[in-house]
């Protein structure tokens, strides 16, 4: 099973509390941690990018760093690792983000790629005045569509002619071309963002759920499963997934009730207020999926694997033994502690990545 590394690039990483450890986004906190998942032979590191944080006691999510920038500096200090920055596609043209793509893919020689978001928090963009209307909810798999179509076709031949319902190039160039594949992901989970995966991404993420159930993401998996199957695809299953680990599962149980004694509720019902925007009724697309996934309510974006050293490899085993899972990719309570435990302490227990 691949792991990689869900970068803080944004201020409390993924608790919502304020009792859970309280920092802002630093280039030097990253690199750090992209640096141990390197030395611990990680295969992935990711950044998202956040425009605009959900406030709250904790000001979650109100700092961040910028992804495109923060990958090409790590690409500069790092070797073998795989990284991933985050394009919102409503913020740049397409011939931009892939030129910005090769650029860091020639910084890393050949170790870059691309996370595809089609934009769900209507604050983010509307602060800067280029959000679509609700109307985006409806066809915003098919703007990713075509983006992602002109980026793929300038990588592999340096010029692109698409015309489409929302892009129009003419003899748009962008040379060099990269020089090695750029890979995909993207992050819909709803059957509509589901098919787009499969037909136009390498990777798709799909959020873990509830609180120690690894299996329990076998559903939302099964969709992207039967999706390839349909359309002839190999589009790889990706989980996000929390590790709060400790020396005794009583003693890793006792800092979730920890952080969950400071749960952020302003922040939470702020990002709340946001998913209902999206009209959808599917119960794996993000206005339902903290319900459909158990985690409503709790301090947290997603599942939580809670535990002892050795209760966290078995789950993370669990986990990459659900038909469909590719890889997971990693978020900590505490990244520096958390990723020294998962590389000295987790790591060596797992089957799944033996040898």
């Amino acid at each position: 099973m691949q792991i990689g590394v869900f970068l803080p690039i944004a201020n409390n990483g993924w608790l919502v509390s304020t009792t859970s450890p309280q920092y802002k986004p630093t280039f030097d906190l990253n690199r750090a941690v992209v640096e141990m998942a390197e030395r611990y032979d990680f295969d992935f590191a990711l950044s998202m990018i956040k425009l605009h944080g959900f406030g709250g006691k904790s000001e979650f999510w109100d700092y961040n760093l910028e992804s495109f920038t923060l990958m090409a500096g790590l690409a500069a200090v790092t070797n073998r690792i795989r990284l991933f920055a985050t394009c919102a596609v409503l913020t740049m043209p397409p011939a931009f983000a892939a030129r910005m793509a090769v650029t860091i893919d020639s910084i890393s020689h050949g170790r870059f790629g691309v996370n595809i978001i089609s934009g769900w928090q209507r604050r983010e963009y509307a602060q800067m005045g280029i959000w679509p209307g609700s109307e985006h909810y409806k066809r915003r798999y098919e703007y990713c569509a075509e983006y992602v179509s002109i980026m793929k076709e300038l990588w592999a031949t340096g010029r692109s002619n698409h015309k489409g319902d929302f892009f129009q190039m003419d003899d748009c160039r962008c040379l060099p071309l990269p020089m090695a594949n750029i890979p995909i992901i993207s992050a819909g989970q709803s059957e509509a963002g589901t098919r787009y995966a499969v037909e136009h991404a390498d990777y798709n993420f799909r959020s873990s759920a509830g609180i120690n159930e690894p299996t329990r993401v076998a559903e939302s998996v099964g969709r992207l499963v039967a999706a390839n199957q349909a359309a002839g695809k190999d589009c790889g299953a990706l989980v996000l997934t929390m590790v709060i680990a400790g020396e005794t599962d009583a003693a890793a149980m006792a800092k979730w009730e920890h952080y969950k004694a400071g749960t952020d509720h302003e922040a939470i019902a702020w990002r709340d207020a946001q998913f209902a925007d999206d009209p959808t009724s599917d119960p794996l697309a993000g206005p339902n999926k903290r319900r459909t996934l158990g985690t409503q309510g709790l301090p947290t974006t997603g599942g939580v694997l809670i535990g002892s050293y050795a209760s966290v490899a078995r789950m993370l085993d669990e986990l990459g033994a659900v038909p469909g899972v590719r890889g997971a990719m990693l978020t900590f309570d505490d990244f520096i502690v958390g990723m020294e435990q998962f590389g000295t302490r987790i790591q060596p227990l797992m089957r799944s990545r033996a040898g």
